[in-house]
């Protein structure tokens, strides 16, 4: 699995850092942690396989948010996610954080986002990796900041900026609350996932879809137990971001052998595998896909059904989808 091409659309920033670098940047920044010793920390950055909630697995983002206050530091550890994903035959990866938890130290929403793309473009032109960001806006945050996010994103949309999501604690009904800025980022040109189904509500995938206009879902695990949700997401062709150690972990189903990603790709449903966080879920693109290996009979046809899947659900232009085909099949050594 290590030498295919990989193409992964869910991946969070904040939650893929390299534990060395969360040390080293908060020695050279004057801040505090919990523990300098790198084994510690590492305990302290994974969460637990065996974690109680979403709740209790987001605890873990806590701390890498801490490092990630400065512009030098966002545009490293950009790049080095980049680099790692470079390094297993990530071809296209698309990468989601929240701005505004980055100005804690007085960036503005704009130098954060131009601090990102910055370290996407150094990968770009070091590796054989091709990006793009998505700006998420959190729940659990204010719809007035929601709107402050599509603003501030505005000008990027092009420049590396391609989509708005709305991540964090998922709440029933939660689509209603931010109808207003979702729809003004469409009429910008901003793409739409949506985090939804993660955490027991199918009815939010289909309001994201209805009420947001989501071309894509973040996990959607869920419409696994709604049969007129799971009908509408397999005609829709509603494309799933799924995640199966993250869904592990946050109990959105109870071991890897009860994922539905295996299922829902059998059954016509459009899936894409991803990592959801690199750090926090203790994975990569490889393992994931190893997993999966494991468990299921995946053979090369549907890997490859998955990443024409991926390529063609990826917010990047279409130069870029054409590029990311070409290198299926790859050589293998």
């Amino acid at each position: 699995m290590h030498g295919l091409p990989k193409i992964e659309l869910h991946c969070h920033l904040d939650g893929s850092l390299r534990v060395a670098t969360v040390l080293d940047i908060a020695r050279k920044e004057g801040i505090e942690l919990p523990t300098y010793h790198l084994t510690e920390l590492k305990h302290a950055l994974i969460a637990p396989e065996e974690c109680t909630s979403l709740a209790d697995y987001l605890q873990c983002f806590a701390l890498p948010n801490a490092v990630m206050q400065s512009k030098e530091s966002l545009k490293r550890i950009t790049f080095e996610l980049f680099e790692d994903a470079a390094k297993e035959n990530v071809k296209y990866l698309e990468v989601r954080f929240g701005p505004q938890l980055h100005t804690m130290k007085g960036l503005t929403l704009e130098e954060v986002i131009q601090s990102v793309i910055d370290g996407l473009k150094l990968a770009e032109a070091r590796y054989e990796i091709k990006g793009n960001i998505i700006l998420s806006c959190l729940r659990s945050m204010s719809v007035e900041s929601a709107f402050e996010v599509v603003e501030s994103g505005k000008s990027f949309l092009g420049k590396g900026v391609v989509a708005i999501d709305l991540c964090a604690i998922e709440e029933d009904g939660f689509c209603t609350r931010f109808v207003e800025p979702i729809a003004l980022a469409r009429e910008y040109g901003y793409h739409v996932t949506i985090h939804a189904g993660e955490t027991g509500s199918s009815q939010n995938v289909l309001d994201a879809v209805d009420m947001l206009g989501a071309e894509r879902i973040g996990h959607g695990v869920f419409i696994k137990d709604d049969p007129i949700v799971y009908q509408r997401v397999k005609e829709q062709q509603i494309v799933l971001e799924m995640c199966p150690t993250s869904n592990v972990q946050t109990k959105a189903v109870l071991n890897y052998q009860e994922h539905p990603f295996y299922l829902f790709h059998q059954d016509g449903i459009k899936v894409t595998m991803n990592t959801d966080n690199r750090t926090v879920s203790h994975t990569t693109m490889t393992n994931e896909w190893e997993i999966m290996e494991q468990l299921f009979t995946v053979d090369k046809q549907m890997y490859q059904m998955i990443y024409e899947t991926s390529v063609q659900a990826a917010f990047a232009t279409q130069a870029i989808k054409e590029w990311c085909l070409s290198q299926y099949p790859p050589t293998i050594h």
